[in-house]
C-alpha cells in the first residue's frame, strides 16, 4: 500500500510510522488521519512493535488549520475521523512507541500521549494549545492528562497552553523518558528492540489489565488478573521462558 502523507516500514518486526509533511510541521489533515488508521492496523499485524515519529522538527502540531474554512465542522471530523485513529492506536494488540523528535502540540501532544510508552528528545516541548484558539482540549486530552499527570497539571496546562519541555513533562509522568537529542534515535532504537523481542502476547495481556484498571476495584482487577494471567501462562513464550531459566539462557521468544 503506498501513503502520501506518510511513511511506513516494517523491519525485524519493528514498524515505523512516520508523519511526513515536514513543510506543514506534520499537522493533521484528513488523508494523513486516514494512512495513519490503516498503518496502525498494519502493524498490529504485521509487526510486533510500532514507533510512531514525526519528520523533520516536528512530531505533530495537530490539526491543519490551514484547511479550516466556514464550514470546518470540528465535531463532525473529530467523530469520524480522529476518534477511529485514536481507536487504532489506543486497540493495536502490540505496544506503541510514541518517539517524539521536537513540537508535540494540541492534537499532536495527545496523539503522542495516546500510545503505550512516549519517548522525548530533550529539545521536544508539549503544548496543549487548544486555548489559544478558543477550543477545547481534544484527541483523548481530557482523558489521558488528568490520569498521567493529576488534576490540577492538567487543568494548567489546558488552561495557559504553556510549553511543557520534555524534561519537565517525564518530571511530571506524562511521558516515559526524556533523553539528550544526540542520543535520541538510538534510544528509540533499543527500546523498540527490545519489546520487539519481548513477549508479544504477554504485552497484549498487560495493556489489557492495566487500562482496565484504571476504573476498575480491587475484586474486580483481581478476578481479571486471573484471568488473564491463565491466558499468559498456556503461551508458547511462557513455556519459552521457563525452559530458558532452566537451561540457563535468554529467552527467544515467537510472539503473537
Amino acid at each position: 500500500m503506498s501513503y502520501e502523507t506518510i511513511h511506513f516500514a516494517v523491519e525485524a518486526g519493528v514498524a515505523t510510522l512516520t508523519l511526513a509533511r515536514a513543510d506543514k510541521l506534520n499537522a493533521l489533515n484528513e488523508p494523513m488521519r486516514r494512512e495513519i488508521t490503516a498503518a496502525v492496523g498494519r502493524a498490529g499485524a504485521e509487526a510486533r512493535v510500532l514507533v510512531l515519529t514525526g519528520e523533520g522538527r516536528a512530531f505533530c502540531t495537530g490539526q491543519d488549520l490551514g484547511v479550516a474554512g466556514a464550514d470546518f465542522d470540528v465535531g463532525r471530523i473529530l467523530r469520524e475521523e480522529y476518534e477511529p485513529m485514536l481507536r487504532a492506536i489506543y486497540d493495536c494488540p502490540v505496544p506503541t512507541i510514541a518517539a517524539v523528535n521536537g513540537v508535540a502540540a494540541g492534537a499532536g501532544a495527545n496523539l503522542a500521549l495516546g500510545c503505550d510508552v512516549a519517548i522525548a528528545a530533550e529539545s521536544a516541548v508539549f503544548i496543549q494549545a487548544f486555548a489559544r484558539i478558543g477550543l477545547v482540549p481534544d484527541a483523548g486530552g481530557t482523558w489521558w492528562l488528568p490520569r498521567q499527570v493529576g488534576f490540577a497539571r492538567a487543568m494548567g496546562a489546558a488552561l495557559f497552553a504553556e510549553p511543557v519541555p520534555a524534561r519537565q513533562a517525564a518530571d511530571w509522568g506524562m511521558i516515559w523518558q526524556a533523553v539528550p537529542d544526540a542520543e535520541f534515535a538510538e534510544v528509540v532504537r533499543a527500546r523498540a528492540r527490545r519489546l520487539a523481542d519481548g513477549p508479544t502476547a504477554a504485552y497484549r495481556l498487560m495493556k489489557q489489565a492495566l487500562r482496565r484498571g484504571l476504573a476498575s476495584d480491587l475484586e474486580t482487577q483481581l478476578a481479571l488478573e486471573a484471568e488473564l494471567q491463565a491466558q499468559a501462562g498456556a503461551t508458547r513464550d511462557f513455556r519459552e521462558a521457563l525452559t530458558a531459566f532452566l537451561e540457563k539462557r535468554p529467552p527467544r521468544y515467537e510472539g503473537r
